[in-house]
């Protein structure tokens, strides 16, 4: 089985760099053969050629606001949604991530499986470094990310402020 794991936010935008803070915990960890983990940062044309080579499951990790209280962590079937407009290729480094699910098939590939694993920021002004609750977010979802793409996924429930949803 072949998986990205993509870290996506802005290291100076507080705690939008959360995605990139859960990848830099997952290199420190043993991960199955096939697993890629990479800090896409901001780069999201870079992402959406990536997303052109053939994976089993694509897992985004990222901040996401979606209402709870800051820290939680949300466990999302993403789904691709339509084409972008001419606009999306304008600037490269404000391309989320619906955007770079909706821009593959237009540069001519499909996406598979996407999961998102995303936290509920607390700030995301600017700023250097996360907020506490966030930062306490970040191995919840490193192990997420590791259970997952190990098969050992247990529902939300089973774990303290994590919770499910589609986009």
């Amino acid at each position: 089985m072949t998986v990205l794991v993509a870290g996506l936010g802005n290291l100076f935008c507080s705690d939008d760099a959360f995605g990139v803070a859960v990848v830099a915990e997952l290199s420190e960890r043993s991960l199955p053969d096939g697993v890629e983990v990479r800090d896409f940062g901001i780069r999201g044309i870079h992402l959406a050629y990536q997303l052109l080579e053939p994976y089993d499951l694509v897992v985004f990790v990222d901040t996401v606001q979606r209402g709870g209280p800051p820290g939680t962590v949300y466990v999302i079937e993403a789904e691709p949604g339509a084409e972008p407009g001419p606009e999306v290729s304008m600037d490269a480094h404000d391309l989320g991530p619906d955007a770079v699910l909706s821009l593959v098939p237009r540069l001519g590939g499909t996406v598979g499986p996407v999961v998102v694993i995303g936290c509920e920021p607390a700030a995301v002004d600017a700023g250097i470094g996360l907020s506490e609750a966030v930062q306490d977010a970040v191995g919840t979802a490193a192990q997420l990310v590791v259970d997952l793409v190990t098969g050992q996924v247990a529902g939300p429930a089973s774990r303290p402020g994590v919770a499910e949803g589609t986009l």
